[in-house]
């Protein structure tokens, strides 16, 4: 059982932790930490236990926590140069393993009987586990797959970008551009 102390110390752990959702399977801790201290300071990234949401970063203060989530709520969250699509929460206790009881709080435990009525809800309970596992390894399999697809696009626009930079170089550096100035009478910069 924790102390007041602990718990406490718990609570200020909370208030200064954000929860990030909808984040690629693929993502990993260098990258989680080096997108979100474009915000603030983070203290340490975590990835929890959620099948389906993925991490959790600490800041330093409740305050720092606060503005993260709301800077990723009214700016692109930027992943390797791309804006991603992800949600920032307000962390709460139930998303930490290492919860501590609350103190003044007991569970009791017992075995329930198969002629108990609530035997039959047990095993209700106990396939919608099941039947929420199978659902969770569904839609992390769709997930991979949209993030691949969003990862193609990304890079495909990124390439088209490229190109079309690179041939508007070429037509400044090898001097087409002034020439096709000069010849339709039209002023440019002369930094050309």
């Amino acid at each position: 059982m924790a102390s007041e102390a602990e718990y406490s110390e718990f609570e200020e752990k909370v208030k200064r932790t954000v929860y990030l959702d909808n984040l690629s399977p693929q993502i990993t801790e260098s990258i989680v930490n080096k997108s979100v201290s474009q915000f603030r300071i983070v203290k340490n990234v975590q990835f929890i236990p959620n099948y389906l949401e993925k991490n959790i970063p600490l800041s330093h203060k409740p305050k720092q926590a606060d503005a993260v989530v709301s800077e990723i709520s009214h700016k692109p969250f930027m992943v390797g140069g791309m804006p991603r699509p992800v949600r920032a929460h307000e962390a709460k206790p139930e998303m930490f393993e290492d919860r501590p009881a609350k103190p003044g709080r007991e569970i009791q435990f017992l075995w329930v009987d198969k002629k108990d009525p609530d035997f039959e809800v047990a095993n209700r309970l106990k396939q919608l586990a099941k039947d929420h596992a199978l659902e969770v390894d569904i839609v992390l399999n769709q997930q991979v797959k949209v993030e691949e697809k969003l990862a193609e696009r990304q890079q495909l626009a990124l390439k088209v970008n490229h190109e079309k930079f690179e041939m508007i170089n070429g037509v400044i550096t090898d001097g087409t551009a002034k020439r096709l100035a000069n010849r339709y009478h039209i002023r440019v910069a002369d930094h050309w």
